[in-house]
């Protein structure tokens, strides 16, 4: 079972807030395709799983300096895999970020080197209901619109479960070497989910084929967040 990091010196705090996770078996080899040198998919049950996860960014500040309002809170969704490093660390990676704020944008691309793209976004939360909507700026086709309602809480996280969420390590590709960040964060307090409404092509966007049938929905209120800073990953990192 994975366990957050302790992340004593971290340069950036986040809340993640009102999450949604929609998740689809991928056969290993075309994932493992699209992943740089270094990087080996995860699997579970014998496949590969890509998530599309909408929520929203709160809170987000660096260390001694207070959160700036406006700056600070913005719709995010995320495409990613599970994967393990050359150290033998589980992670996460991206293909691809949306966020409804062009300066975090521009900030994660030139210090995290990670695909973000601006994008118009709107979250509503109506009780029990969360209803998700992006549209990329630069190409307006682009887009995740998704309306859950949030389910029973779940207690105890099955092994998949524990294999889609528990996560805290994140992993790059910057000036041609592979580099990770860690993520502390207290246990997901997970909940079911039930899919109203699912319209999207961001997997496809990001070079993925269609995904086939219904995602497993896990939903969650969030966690408060403390991200390391980049280091290079060797085989003993």
């Amino acid at each position: 079972m994975s366990v957050s990091p302790v992340v004593e010196r971290p340069v950036m705090f986040q809340t993640w807030r009102d999450l949604t996770f929609l998740h689809w078996r991928y056969p290993a080899p075309v994932v493992q395709s699209m992943l740089p040198p270094g990087l080996t998919v995860e699997t579970h049950d014998g496949a590969a799983w890509i998530g599309l996860v909408p929520f929203v960014m709160a809170g987000v500040r660096a260390p001694f300096v207070p959160a700036v309002p406006w700056l600070s809170r913005f719709p995010e969704t995320n495409v990613r895999t599970y994967v393990r490093g050359p150290d033998g660390r589980s992670g996460i990676w991206f293909f691809s970020l949306d966020a409804a704020r062009l300066a975090p944008v521009v900030v994660a691309r030139l210090t995290y080197a990670l695909p973000y793209h601006w994008s118009q976004m709107d979250v509503r939360i109506d009780g029990p209901r969360h209803t998700y909507r992006s549209r990329r700026h630069q190409h307006s086709d682009r887009r995740c619109d998704a309306t859950v309602q949030v389910g029973r809480p779940i207690p105890e996280p099955s092994a998949l479960e524990t294999f889609l969420t528990a996560r805290f390590r994140l992993y790059t590709v910057w000036r041609g070497g592979l580099v990770a960040a860690d993520a502390q964060h207290g246990p997901w307090p997970l909940r079911t989910g039930e899919l109203e409404n699912l319209d999207q092509n961001l997997l496809e966007a990001g070079g993925l084929p269609t995904p086939s049938g219904d995602p497993l929905v896990h939903t969650s209120a969030g966690v408060l967040v403390r991200v390391s800073g980049w280091r290079r990953v060797t085989n003993d990192s």
